[in-house]
């Protein structure tokens, strides 16, 4: 059996950290900063002093918008 836990189901909001939200976008760090600052990305959460974390239901939601926009 593997160590690495199972993924959360869809739907299941959790914290996402940066590598993980940069894997789902295909954004870099910069970039992804530079849509929160326009107000074009979902805001991070301080979850400690050197620590920032998204909504994964918000970042789900942020795709599926970007996906229904090339329809």
């Amino acid at each position: 059996m593997s160590d690495k836990p199972l993924p959360p189901p869809v739907g299941e909001r959790r914290i996402l950290r940066r590598d993980e939200v940069e894997a789902k976008t295909g954004f870099k760090r910069a970039h992804i900063y530079n849509l929160m600052k326009a107000g074009k990305f979902p805001k991070a959460m301080r979850l400690g002093v050197r620590a920032v974390g998204w909504d994964s239901i918000e970042i789900e939601q942020w795709i599926a918008e970007r996906r229904s926009e090339r329809i």
